[in-house]
């Protein structure tokens, strides 16, 4: 009983010593409040965000990961990305850009190795040459390029993110921002001032009281202004805190960035109150404790047909429990930051369609108790987060929306009431997986749970085609009204036609009897294929008026995904006898 009680409680004292210690402030580097800094709002990519997650965003794309390791230590996105504005010498050097294929390599006169990340001062001897195939590659249909010509666009979009940050806070190769408040009217200025704001990636000046909210400056513009007389009161103490990062002068760089905090709170007190909650979720990074959470539940699971069936099975559900939390509350910040249903993109998408089959497999296994729905249920939110974590690589995962997409009402009812329908397929599809898996491995298998299974499959098989069809409707509804037709055969409303119908299929085809229990299972499975080819699938032929989140870099996974599920339909398909359990 204690041990079960256990069992039940582990889940959420870890839940909260992780939620602890993810929300504690990371330690000064070298004395200096870098998160301070990077907690200000800046305006990229059409949205107001803080800088911490600029430089997330960017060294996600660069390199695929967050950290970046530099002369034996770790640093951080914020302290990278300062290092780019203020101390591009030392940046240069530090090795973030992620180059695996051979042709690049070889056209920079490298042999392949074990190294993966190079410098921009190692490749900045072969800029030139990087460039002009990059603009020959880009003049081809992306479906169309080679592996080379795909990997080149690739680095050149990479070296291009780079550049622009390089170009946002003060113009490479000068003495630095400080230098340039103190040569305003000299006769070079005006043109380094043009070519700083034509090259920022981002602008970090405010707007001030009384001005238009989406009248952010940048460092250019700003400077241009400064030298006609209008200083943006900004401007020097972000000048500061540079020079003081420059020359590590941590107690300046400090005071800097209080001054700057306090100037951008007296006039845009809600932009530092958003950003300061975006670096706080950022920080946190509950998708990625979520996926922790989700392997525990799924270790449980595995433990417990091992032994000690009831103990690791009360905790695996209690771990589910913990990571269905964790997920509820990383999807309820991303509304709150967004102002935004759950489902805007595919990396939201991917994030919802896994919380949807966590949601129905904790209710299964609440009905149940058999620890299938639990195992599904992890393996379901574990495998949709990590789909969600390299769509995050493609660049801000909160971006503006498309204008026909800019509707809150229909995002709320069409798209997430089709996404709930996404989720209750994938879970049919995973549950089907199970019954086949157990069927090959299982050497005692009682009908009792191979009913149970069944009866799963058939439930969430009528679930989802509720809701599929339901979304199916709402969708046309908006087509109508945003493009004046209610249906237009385009591919992402086929792709939708195809799920209804092919559950109904299932459904029906169940009823009359044409088919049984492996039947079931092999039809759920290949509504696994259905709804990737009409979530994704669509979206990487780059047509139709529903082609928002454009993608060609799952086409190779996409494929395999497809062929695993056509392995698993045959092996659901093969006869009893065919099991390890099965006598000779």
């Amino acid at each position: 009983m204690n041990l079960n009680r256990l069992a039940k409680w582990l889940p959420a004292v870890l839940t909260l010593a992780a939620a602890i210690f993810m929300m504690m402030p990371p330690r000064p580097v070298r004395g200096m409040e870098i998160e301070k800094f990077c907690r200000m709002p800046v305006l990229e990519g059409g949205r107001v965000k803080p800088l911490d997650s600029v430089a997330r965003n960017a060294i996600l794309l660069i390199q695929e990961r967050q950290t970046i390791r530099f002369e034996n230590r770790t640093l951080s996105p914020d302290e990278w990305i300062l290092d780019v504005m203020f101390r591009p010498a030392v940046a240069d050097q530090q090795p973030i850009f992620s180059i695996d294929d051979p042709d690049v390599l070889g056209l920079m006169g490298m042999a392949q190795s074990n190294q993966r990340r190079f410098s921009f001062a190692t490749l900045g001897p072969h800029l030139d040459e990087i460039v002009k195939q990059a603009q020959t590659a880009m003049g081809i249909e992306a479906v169309k390029r080679s592996r080379f010509q795909s990997a080149v666009v690739k680095l050149y979009g990479r070296l291009e993110k780079y550049h622009g940050l390089r170009n946002s806070m003060q113009l490479m190769d000068t003495p630095g921002l400080f230098m340039e408040l103190q040569t305003l009217n000299t006769p070079e200025a005006a043109a380094r001032h043009q070519a700083l704001a034509e090259l920022a990636l981002f602008k970090p000046l405010a707007p001030l009281a009384g001005q238009d909210p989406d009248a952010w400056l940048s460092v250019g513009t700003a400077l241009d202004r400064a030298s006609a007389g209008s200083m943006h009161p900004s401007l020097l103490p972000l000048a500061r805190a540079g020079a003081a990062y420059t020359v590590g002068d941590a107690a300046s760089f400090n005071a800097a960035t209080a001054d700057l905090a306090s100037q951008v709170s007296s006039v845009r007190p809600e932009a530092l109150r958003r950003a300061g909650s975006e670096l706080l979720f950022n920080r946190v990074e509950p998708f990625y404790i979520g996926m922790i959470f989700y392997m525990l539940a799924l270790g449980g699971i595995f433990f417990s047909w091992l032994g000690r069936r009831e103990f690791f099975q009360e905790g695996a559900f209690s771990f589910l429990w913990g990571a269905a939390i964790i997920h509820t509350l990383g999807l309820a910040s991303r509304i709150v930051l967004q102002g935004r249903p759950p489902v805007t993109n595919l990396y939201s998408s991917a994030v919802f369609v896994g919380w949807g089959a966590v949601i129905l497999a904790i209710v299964l296994e609440r009905m149940y108790r058999r620890g299938f729905a639990t195992a599904v249920g992890a393996a379901s939110g574990f495998v949709s987060l990590i789909i969600a974590h390299h769509l995050a690589m493609e660049g801000d995962t909160m971006e503006m929306m498309r204008a026909v997409l800019d509707s809150n009402f229909w995002l709320a009812t069409h798209v997430v009431t089709i996404t709930i329908g996404y989720s209750a397929t994938f879970l049919a599809g995973a549950i089907a997986i199970a019954f086949t898996l157990r069927k090959l491995f299982a050497r005692n298998r009682d009908e009792a749970t191979t009913k149970v299974l069944a009866d799963m499959t058939y439930g969430i098989i009528c679930f989802a085609l509720l809701f599929s069809f339901v979304g199916t409707v709402l969708g046309g509804i908006w087509a109508d009204q945003s493009w004046g037709r209610f249906w237009g055969w385009d591919p992402k409303e086929n792709g939708a036609l195809l799920i209804v119908l092919w559950n109904a299929v299932i459904l029906h085809a169940r009823w009359a009897g044409y088919i049984r229990e492996k039947g079931l299972m092999a039809c759920a499975i290949f509504g696994n294929i259905i709804t990737s080819l009409s979530w994704f699938g669509v979206n990487m032929l780059g047509v139709g008026l529903h082609s928002y989140g454009f993608t060609d870099a799952a086409f190779m996974w996409l494929f395999l995904f497809i062929g695993s599920q056509l392995v698993l339909i045959g092996l659901t398909l093969l006869p009893d006898s065919f099991h390890v359990g099965a006598k000779a």
